[in-house]
């Protein structure tokens, strides 16, 4: 399982985010308390004043190649957990995340 999915209009993500890192970076996927999977992102940014959320969305939109106006928080923003919608062609964009996580895997 994925922690994306297709959803109308693009790509539902949930994210598990830590903020205060010593890096911007994608660690992978784990699974969540639930038992969803979740793609877990390490920023530097703290989660002050919506910080942490700012960073995010434009640290997506330059691994995705989106703009940040295409990339929404539709639940978790006073949270770890993160819902976004990616607002584009749903094949491309899961394409574009799969590349992601497997970049990540191969550079460990």
């Amino acid at each position: 399982m994925t922690p994306w999915a297709a959803a109308p209009g693009g790509v539902r993500l949930a994210i598990r985010l830590n903020p205060r890192a010593s890096r911007n970076r994608i660690e992978g996927v784990e699974t969540g308390a639930d038992g969803t999977p979740v793609l877990k992102i390490r920023l530097t940014a703290p989660p002050v004043d919506g910080a942490a959320n700012a960073a995010l969305i434009a640290f997506l939109a330059e691994i995705l190649a989106l703009r940040k106006a295409e990339i929404v928080i539709r639940s978790g923003e006073m949270s770890r957990l993160k819902h976004l919608h990616l607002s584009g062609d749903a094949d491309i964009l899961a394409a574009k995340l799969a590349a992601a996580v497997t970049l990540i895997n191969v550079t460990r």
